[in-house]
């Protein structure tokens, strides 16, 4: 049977979207959008689990009676980011933003919640929703984690707007979906001096110069062409004035991979280039690494189940290319297998620009999505627990009696 939300929730959907829009609130600061969340899922009789968070908060719909537990996640926060988009219902709060969707996202996981819990006796289980803060920073699902409410979770499902993807449609494919995003800043220390002497210092400049060049050798010579890397230099800095050679220089940029090995690969080369640039020239350098998300890789069992929610919840099931964005889901999937999909929203812009929207039509595909992908799920674990709960000779002795 497909599920789907009826026109009242759908008005009710993006209402709810379009007041976190424009009261958006950065990461680790979502407390008005907790409260909301919590008053929202209250009037629908959704309880609240007590769990030990901040922001953000947990609740459940379901174990009624016993069974496995599955899990779905929505991010609320927002950017900061000053909001263009001319909407009635922009932001409120400038500087600040949802220019990533996660307004879509918290409204869609509110809507699996209504639709869940109109079929809460027919649940062979619990389905455990996780209103996660601080995505942005990549460090809200850490703290998710950190208060036990992955405890016990057979499989977790999440989703993402995918502008480029139209209406109607969802991304879904298993192994990675999005990459290891991880920062550096590169500090190079040489010896200042005039301009007009320059055999006098140490040029931090010429050695970053050439650190930079040499850098992009790195994909090109180190990583298979059956794997994808990106190293980007973003910010370069150094000296004051116009006639003196400086005495340090700082670039930093980021790294995206979609693979463990090939990240601890790229890491390492990018240190001996730098180490290496660094000494051909006589100065020093130091390399500081701000560690992100690992790749978000999904489980091909539950990647076949999501197919199979989406398509009951009326989606055409498309293969997408992987996002080289981050996201912080991928530490969920280190606990539990499960699976992430990009749900089609037609939009102009991509995430974070300032005139970032969705397409809201597409808000009720995504909670009907959301309630599929756990419904299936729970089904699946709870055939299978069926399954090994038969004794190996039953088969036989029914034969018998035959």
């Amino acid at each position: 049977m497909r599920l789907k939300a009826d026109e009242p929730l759908e008005r009710q959907l993006i209402d709810i979207r379009r007041r976190l829009h424009a009261n958006p609130e950065l990461s680790g600061e979502e407390y008005e959008t907790t409260a909301a969340i919590r008053e929202w899922l209250g009037r629908e009789g959704v309880r609240i689990a007590d769990y030990p968070l901040k922001t953000g908060l947990v609740a459940e719909i379901g174990g009624l009676r016993e069974g496995p537990i599955v899990a779905l996640r929505a991010d609320i926060d927002a950017l900061p980011i000053q909001e263009e988009t001319g909407l009635p219902f922009a932001s409120q709060r400038p500087g600040v933003m949802h220019a990533c969707g996660h307004d879509f996202h918290t409204a869609a996981l509110i809507g699996a919640a209504v639709l869940l819990k109109r079929r809460e006796a027919e649940l062979p289980g619990t389905v455990r929703l996780l209103f996660q803060p601080a995505e942005e920073k990549a460090k809200g699902a850490a703290q998710v984690i950190a208060s036990g409410a992955l405890a016990g979770v057979a499989a977790v499902f999440g989703l993402h707007n995918k502008p480029d993807l139209p209406v109607g449609t969802v991304g879904i494919r298993s192994g990675p979906i999005m990459a290891a995003a991880d920062g550096f800043a590169v500090e190079v220390d040489g010896r200042g001096t005039h301009a007009a002497v320059p055999e006098a210092g140490l040029d931090p400049l010429v050695t970053a110069a050439h650190m930079l060049t040499a850098l992009q050798s790195i994909v090109s010579r180190n990583v298979s062409s059956l794997d994808s890397a990106v190293v980007s230099v973003t910010r370069l800095s150094a000296g004051t004035s116009w006639n003196v050679i400086p005495e340090k220089a700082i670039f930093d940029g980021t790294i995206r991979t979609f693979d463990e090995d090939v990240r601890a690969e790229v890491q390492r080369r990018f240190e001996q280039v730098v180490d290496g640039v660094a000494a051909a020239f006589g100065t020093t350098a130091r390399t500081r690494w701000t560690g992100g998300p690992p790749p978000v890789v999904n489980d091909a069992r539950w990647a076949r189940s999501a197919a199979k929610a989406a398509e009951r919840a009326g989606l055409t099931v498309l293969e997408p290319k992987p996002s080289p964005a981050g996201e912080d889901f991928a530490l969920y999937l280190k606990e539990a297998p499960g699976a992430f999909v990009f749900l089609g929203t037609s939009g102009a812009r991509e995430w974070h620009h300032p005139a970032f929207d969705v397409d809201e039509s597409a808000l009720p595909l995504a909670a009907a999505y959301l309630a599929s992908a756990a419904i299936e799920a729970l089904a699946e674990l709870s055939a299978e627990k069926a399954a090994d709960s038969q004794p190996d000779d039953a088969p036989a002795e029914a034969g018998t009696r035959a």
